[in-house]
């Protein structure tokens, strides 16, 4: 027996009923020889460590645009932050720690530069741009070579496409990921609002800071044991009510004060035209993007490979 079959048979042994197990991948696209050594999840996460835009994400920012601040949040702190949430919940209530890092590392793939503000102006020009989907065609087309992709299993290309809140997940790793996902950015935007002085401790609401903790760190405890609480041994990943609620509200607060601050709109304006600039350009210079994205313009159309690009 290989050490594969060992870490398969430890995980049947040892993870919850209502994991995923390894062995019982629904595969890939293209099926291809088993690893001696890794599971199907281990061999996705090292896929996707290894990928070029995964290292991308480390030069793009999330909320504040343009910051100042060394220490301010980038796209890579922040999938390493919910990998860290998601293998804490998913090691507490035994499910596939080795599925949950995968389906972590990838959701943020296909994010533009410039957070939300270049996802909205790249939608607004292409009427059809979703950065996560954006993020499973980077795992099965754009990676590598054009076509070629990292050949993900389908739980984890199900993961990453279902990150976004509301959507429903094929597995409860995948679950986790979504939870996390809200968990590390509600949580860092607040640190990071604070930083960049936009924002008091002192003006979050006292309710608030009553219910889930008045430390980033007390906050993300509280929601990762609501959800270890709520969630062990049963076929479900949640919140009880009460946290959930409170969580909502704090979303709500941070919509309004952070999300919608003046400074930040302001930065925003910037980067929509800069994203339309950028489009305008490329779109009119095909022959300057690399060679890839000219193959895609071929393939796709114009406005593909230039939003790929």
């Amino acid at each position: 027996m290989n050490i594969r079959q060992n870490i398969e048979d430890r995980e049947e042994q040892y993870l919850s009923s209502f994991a995923t197990l390894s062995k019982n991948t629904k595969g890939r696209a293209i099926i291809e020889e088993k690893c001696s050594i890794r599971t199907e999840f281990q061999r996705d996460r090292d896929r996707i460590l290894h990928s070029k835009s995964f290292r991308r994400l480390k030069q793009k920012t999330q909320v504040f645009l343009l910051p100042e601040d060394d220490h301010c949040r980038t796209r890579l702190t922040h999938t390493l932050e919910v990998s860290q949430i998601s293998r804490t919940i998913g090691r507490a209530i035994g499910l596939n720690e080795d599925l949950i890092e995968a389906i972590s590392l990838g959701h943020d793939l296909g994010h533009t530069p410039f957070g939300h503000a270049g996802e909205k102006a790249l939608n607004e020009i292409t009427k059809k741009f979703k950065h996560n989907e954006q993020s499973v065609r980077v795992v099965e087309v754009l990676e590598k070579e054009y076509g070629a992709g990292l050949n993900l299993t389908k739980e984890v290309i199900d993961g990453i496409l279902n990150h976004k809140t509301g959507a429903k997940t094929g597995t409860l790793e995948g679950r986790v990921v979504q939870l996390s996902d809200k968990i590390a950015y509600l949580n860092h935007d607040i640190e990071d609002a604070i930083s960049a002085g936009i924002l008091t401790t002192n003006q979050i609401p006292k309710e608030i800071l009553e219910n889930l903790g008045k430390t980033k760190s007390e906050r993300i405890t509280k929601c990762i044991q609501s959800i270890v609480t709520s969630s062990l041994n049963k076929n479900v990943v949640e919140m009880d009510e009460d946290t959930t609620y409170y969580h909502n509200m704090l979303r709500k607060f941070l919509f309004k004060t952070v999300y919608g601050h003046t400074a930040i709109k302001k930065e925003e304006e910037k980067i929509q035209r800069c994203i339309y600039s950028l489009f305008e350009y490329f779109s009119k210079n095909i022959s300057e993007m690399p060679s890839m994205y000219q193959e895609i313009v071929k393939n796709e159309g114009e406005i593909q490979g230039v939003s790929d690009y």
